[in-house]
């Protein structure tokens, strides 16, 4: 097994907590989902919970700390700060972060991600919905184990699949528990489960998309979703988790853009959506002929690893659920009869955001 795979391989060096003595949090990016970790931060606050004080948040724009303002206030000053043309990165030294601190990652930025395992080394912990960091390139990932296992701080990654649902915790528990698992199989994407949920041939594939990006269920970009890239994130990152360290160009993936779709810019994209209604209508129509359903689905298993549409029968296990709900199906030596079924829902800025305080609160406890 790969350290990738086994963050506890080898004894964590362990630190103590910052230079006062309590933890500290900051959070990088206040976009949907930082401003919903910032608006449940305060609910929970408000209740009476014990949390780390938000020290400074940081985007693109600005880095605000939080020592003389509210942290409403603070957003609010972010929001309101003016566009840079340059992307810089003053977050990175120019606010100090202690090991024992806390760094909150709801970018999606690869900048950020590269961070991860030189804060870690530090003693900071991480806490990251963005994928790039384990999800993208395996050496990355492995500097990210390897920064962990060395200085003993945590890094919390449950809302990088599954937006909190217990797939990765699942993964991670049985095979430090010594099960092999053969295959994971999954709709791992919130945003493409809802669309082919409501895919019934009664309303064009194109009027579902701009539903789905008006209900903030997909990225502003609809074709980051369609091209399958974020379900092959995600499915590098569970694949790591259950010991194989596959490379990103090792998964296939079957995109749902038309090439002449991805070449426009944002823009010029939704008078072309129709584009997609004839390729979509083609498929549901073979599939419904076969009595089957389609479902975006990623798998890896000992012959490879592949994200696409297909087309599955109404009893398989990945053919339910509703929603924006995650589906996943796990094969292993416990579970090879019967695979082991975790669903919930899958996207949304609320879920996420629970899902990194909830590793706040882990790391806070530990």
């Amino acid at each position: 097994m790969s350290a990738t795979a086994a963050p506890h391989a080898r004894p964590a060096r362990h630190v103590g907590r910052g230079a006062a003595g309590v933890r500290r949090l900051a959070l990088l990016g206040t976009g949907t989902v930082g401003s919903a970790f910032v608006a449940r931060y305060q609910r929970l606050i408000d209740k009476g919970l014990a949390l780390p004080q938000v020290a400074w948040l940081a985007n693109s724009r600005a880095t605000q700390s939080c020592t003389d303002i509210g942290l409403l206030d603070a957003l609010q000053q972010l929001g309101d700060a003016p566009r840079r043309t340059v992307v810089l990165q003053g977050w990175a030294e120019a606010e100090a972060l202690h090991a024992g601190d806390i760094v909150v990652d709801a970018t999606a930025s690869e900048l950020v991600a590269d961070w991860h395992a030189e804060w870690l080394a530090r003693g900071v912990s991480v806490v990251t919905a963005n994928k790039l960091g384990q999800g993208a390139l395996l050496g990355r990932a492995q500097a990210i184990v390897d920064a962990q296992c060395e200085s003993g701080a945590h890094y919390g990654d449950s809302a990088t699949v599954g937006a909190g649902l217990p797939l990765l915790s699942s993964v991670r528990a049985l095979v430090a528990g010594g099960d092999h698992i053969h295959s994971v199989e999954g709709v791992l994407s919130g945003s493409l489960a809802w669309l082919f949920h409501h895919y019934d041939g009664s309303r064009p594939f194109s009027a579902l998309v701009r539903e789905a990006v008006a209900a903030g269920y997909t990225e502003p970009d609809p074709r980051i979703d369609l091209s399958g890239e974020d379900v092959r994130r995600k499915l590098l990152i569970l694949a790591r988790a259950a010991g194989l360290p596959l490379q990103a160009e090792q998964v296939q993936v079957e995109s749902l853009v038309p090439a002449q779709l991805a070449s426009l810019p944002l823009a010029g994209l939704d008078a072309h959506l129709g584009e997609l209604d004839a390729l979509l209508a083609a498929r549901l129509h073979a599939a419904a002929a076969a009595g089957c359903c389609l479902r975006f689905v990623g798998r890896f298993d000992a012959g490879g690893a592949s994200v696409g549409l297909r087309a599955l029968p109404l009893a398989h296990p990945l053919a339910g659920g509703g929603g924006t709900d995650n589906r996943v199906a796990i094969g292993s030596d416990r579970y090879r009869e019967q695979p082991l079924l975790i669903q919930g829902p899958g996207a949304g800025a609320e879920v996420t955001a629970a899902a990194l305080l909830d590793d706040v609160l882990r790391i806070g406890a530990a």
